[in-house]
């Protein structure tokens, strides 16, 4: 039977989505983006032709239908990875499925592709299958991936590998989002990552709820509408609160935008409409947003009230929409007209 493969990480090779301990602080201020850290990649390499891709496809699909093992030997193990870079998906996610089950056996070779193959498409799937084998010791090459490849999608099957390891990933996602090298693009994988974790590490995501970090203080309250709905976590909607009146426009947006989102009308209102007077254009703009997501058509008139006052036209524009639809939607509003 198959031993090696995370069943818990089996997704698709296509789709985006060990050690003690990793000192994740050290390992990214080691991995920085920069001149002196340049990407490189290996040109001394050989990729499969189609009948060679095709024959060793076949040979793993054959030993994957009986339940059997792939040889985990070197060599065996370096054709499957050159594999991955067929054209052809279903080809690649027969070489992804086959080192996923060889596991720890293939982390050396999968990682040594990931940071030195000269081919996108090599890269982007040794970053999917890592996910597979979800083998903590691979933690610092994804962030390495992230960092510093130069192809995005890399960047973001690293990211979608590193989201798994749960608490373990939040110190590491962190640091990216206020290193001053990274990409906006960079720091949105990040954001990401954050709220993937959510309700996997609680703790982890609260103590980054009260970062001395805006940026990180604004991602972490972004995740916490999972442990806030599924786990019943009063500490994180404490903090939601608290985000609400946050000295960091960043921050206020995110919390006003989850408000919306806990589909609480009764309970949220209140400081939603608080929100529509905040000193930012992008706050009132949430505020609005998610009055109207919660059809919290008992606003109607305190919207109509901001929207006289307001003298931001951007502004102005989101409040006549959420005006429009609440008012769809308000009973009162259709016995008028009849």
């Amino acid at each position: 039977m198959h031993k090696g493969l995370n069943h818990e990480n089996s997704a698709s090779i296509d789709s985006s989505d060990s050690l003690a301990h990793i000192d994740n602080a050290c390992i990214i201020k080691s991995m920085t983006l920069t001149k002196d850290h340049p990407f490189s990649i290996n040109t001394d390499e050989t990729l499969l032709n189609e009948g060679e891709a095709a024959e060793l496809a076949d040979e793993l699909k054959a030993l994957l239908r009986r339940g059997d093992t792939p040889k985990a030997d070197a060599e065996q193990i370096q054709r499957m990875v050159s594999g991955l870079g067929d054209r052809r998906g279903l080809l690649r996610r027969t070489f992804a499925k086959s080192l996923g089950i060889v596991g720890k056996a293939a982390v050396p070779a999968l990682c040594e592709a990931l940071q030195k193959h000269s081919s996108a498409t090599v890269r982007r799937a040794a970053a999917k299958t890592l996910k597979l084998v979800g083998d903590r010791s691979t933690l610092p090459n994804l962030l390495e991936a992230l960092l510093n490849d130069p192809d995005p999608v890399v960047q973001a099957s690293a990211a979608g590998a590193m989201a798994i390891f749960g608490a373990d990933a939040v110190e590491p996602m962190q640091e990216v989002l206020i290193n001053p090298n990274s990409t906006a693009m960079q720091r949105g994988f990040a954001s990401w990552v954050l709220a993937f974790v959510g309700a996997q590490a609680p703790e982890a995501l609260r103590n980054a709820a009260q970062s001395d970090h805006a940026e990180i203080r604004a991602a972490a309250i972004a995740g916490l509408g999972e442990q806030i709905q599924a786990l019943g976590d009063t500490e994180a909607r404490e903090l939601l609160l608290g985000a609400l009146v946050d000295p960091a426009s960043d921050v206020r947006a995110e919390a006003t935008i989850l408000l919306g989102k806990l589909y609480e009308p009764s309970w949220a209102q209140p400081m939603l409409l608080a929100r529509l007077d905040d000193l930012h254009p992008q706050v009132r703009k949430n505020a609005a947003l998610s009055l109207m997501k919660l059809k919290a058509t008992e606003a109607l008139n305190e919207l109509h009230v901001r929207k006289s006052a307001e003298q931001d036209e951007s502004v102005n524009k989101i409040l006549q929409l959420a005006i429009d639809q609440l008012s769809s939607e308000d009973p009162k509003h259709h016995n008028d007209e009849s």
